[in-house]
């Protein structure tokens, strides 16, 4: 796993409307069949800013197996438009899929896009899509961007019928956050629709074309923040109605009736969340339309996240378990060769078989109850042998308990506490987290800590980019440790600690060679280890492989990390 995700998503996306410029779908030189560009965000469909003009300037004349920068090689274009084009690309020296626009230097949006794609790379937000380069070369301007394969478009979606409550309320309110962070840096996205929307296979919902979508349509907004509000009203809307909240069709999805206005998602199907609608309709209402209800409306994201926080928080749904099916009896069951008894039909209750009344079955009889009468007779003589034993074992027990003045000799010797005497963060590979806090964890202070940096990638570490985080502690000597316990920050699904016993506080070996001590996989904010291998050492290994999701604060952004507050060692 690496501190930035090395997935990646197309940020151009198909919407299915009509290409500003008429041919410019053709399929390219080497016969790959493209995916022809709609635009959908005109002024009546987004109620947002317009488009330049796009000159002259024609797309440049490339193909599947071109060449970037001798490294990222063109795959197959997704999207032909408006005198640029969008791509598939590999990066054969990272060995990864990303995603590239490209279009000629000379054209009138060259420099816009250029810079909106620096200034969207220096966000660095794990929210949002990444931009990894930015170039202007040979005549071309080119911008390379992650590729998420195991993300999906909310316009995909949304195809299958509106999202579950939950669901849309996680989509508003990561969407909100995101783009008020984004604001907060002069950053806005102004063409924030169904497809530039996604969820990730875990859950999370991320945010492509910051900036660089605009820039490449040439779309402008005198008011970005109330733009990009309107824009996450309206996708809200969608996701409560499985409509467009404007008279005309957009992104696969049907637009209100003519004529009607703006009618809250609660008025237009039934069982919407009433709190959602509302939201849905206070940020709608910046484009001059007039919410059904008398809430403040929301004119940027920042407030729009504060409306959010205000409302009653939504859970996700009970799991629901679906009945065992009836027991069924077989054929041999109801007995060999004889066909299953028809519902409803009385049976008749056989009779017992006569008692044996033979010469044969009476001394049968006499035989069974012999044997009786012997097993009982025998298991009288060893429970009365076991009482003897237990009897001198008690005896000899209270000899060697009061033997000695008085004092126990055998006894259990109870866990002792073992002291830490210092510790050092341990860096595998990449970077350290916070290697000036890891005191904290032993310092008897449950409100003092040391954390994880915040990846996009998890719960489980990737070993090709960073195999996992931890600290070593020095325990003064050699120890066998026992047990160990370790308070953690932040719950979810999962945190996994493995301890290791090593040679130093900084390790000769890599983790693979040392020797394992326990391991434990929780949900919670605690775990306690108990050793499965004692073995004596002086240094021990905490090492986290796997860290939950968590979100934003004042250290990190939202992501998958880990503090640790208490360490304690028994042995």
């Amino acid at each position: 796993m690496a501190e930035r995700s090395t997935a990646a998503v197309d940020v151009a996306d198909n919407s299915g409307d009509e290409p500003l410029t008429a041919k410019a779908g053709q399929s390219t030189s080497d016969g790959v069949a493209q995916n022809r560009e709609r635009e959908t965000d005109s002024e009546e469909a987004q109620g947002s800013g317009g488009t330049e003009s796009p000159g002259k300037a024609s797309p440049p004349e490339l193909h599947s197996g071109h060449k970037l920068a001798g490294r990222y090689r063109l795959e197959e274009c997704v999207t032909r438009l408006d005198g640029f084009s969008s791509w598939r690309a590999v990066d054969e020296k990272l060995r990864r899929a990303v995603g590239v626009h490209l279009l000629p230097a000379d054209h009138p949006r060259a420099r816009s896009v250029l810079a909106a794609a620096r200034s969207s790379a220096l966000l660095g937000d794990p929210r949002f899509v990444q931009v990894l380069d930015a170039v202007e070369e040979n005549d071309l301007v080119y911008v390379v961007h992650e590729w998420l394969p195991d993300a999906t478009e909310l316009t995909a979606l949304l195809a299958s019928g509106p999202l579950e409550v939950h669901e849309a309320y996680q989509m508003v309110s990561q969407v909100s956050q995101a783009m008020a962070a984004a604001h907060r840096e002069g950053l806005a996205h102004l063409r924030l629709t169904p497809s530039a929307v996604l969820r990730t296979s875990t859950g999370q919902w991320r945010i492509r074309g910051l900036a660089v979508n605009a820039a490449l349509r040439g779309i402008s907004s005198d008011t970005p923040q109330r733009t990009d509000t309107e824009a996450i009203g309206a996708l809200l809307y969608a996701t409560l109605t499985q409509r467009w909240p404007y008279d005309n069709d957009a992104y696969g999805l049907s637009g209100l009736p003519k004529g009607v206005g703006l009618i809250a998602p609660d008025q237009v199907r039934a069982g919407v969340h009433r709190g959602l609608s509302e939201l849905a309709m206070r940020a709608l209402a910046n484009d001059g339309a007039t919410a059904s209800r008398h809430e403040t409306p929301c004119t940027t994201p920042e407030e729009l996240v504060k409306a959010i926080a205000e409302m009653p928080r939504i859970r996700p749904p009970e799991p629901t378990f679906t009945a065992p099916p009836e027991y069924q009896r077989t054929s041999y069951q109801q007995g060999y060769g004889r066909p299953a008894p028809h519902m409803g039909a009385t049976q008749p209750v056989p009779a017992p078989p006569p008692p044996l009344q033979s010469r044969t079955g009476k001394a049968l009889k006499w035989a069974v109850s012999a044997l009786l009468i012997a097993a009982l007779g025998l298991g009288s003589w060893q429970l009365a042998d076991a009482l003897m034993d237990h009897k001198k074992s008690d005896d000899t027990q209270k000899t060697k308990t009061t033997d000695g003045n008085g004092k126990g000799t055998d006894k259990t010797k109870p866990a002792a506490p073992i002291a830490i005497k210092g510790a050092q963060e341990y860096v595998a590979k990449g970077d350290a987290q916070a290697p000036r806090d890891v005191d904290k964890t032993y310092d008897g202070d449950s409100s003092t800590y040391w954390r994880s940096k915040s990846f996009v990638d998890g719960p489980e570490m990737k070993p090709a980019f960073k195999p996992g985080v931890g600290i070593v502690y020095d325990l003064g000597a050699q120890q066998t440790v026992t047990a160990a316990s370790i308070g953690l920050r932040y719950p979810g699904d999962h945190t996994t600690i493995t301890l290791y016993g090593t040679d130093s506080m900084s390790p000769s070996t890599s983790v693979d060679s040392m020797t394992k001590i326990g391991t434990i996989t929780t949900t919670g904010t605690s775990a306690k280890i108990t050793v499965s291998k004692k073995a004596k050492t002086q240094y021990v290994l905490l090492w986290i492989t796997a860290m939950p999701y968590a979100s934003g604060d004042q250290y990190s952004g939202a992501g998958y990390k880990q503090a640790i507050t208490d360490v304690k060692f028994t042995g």
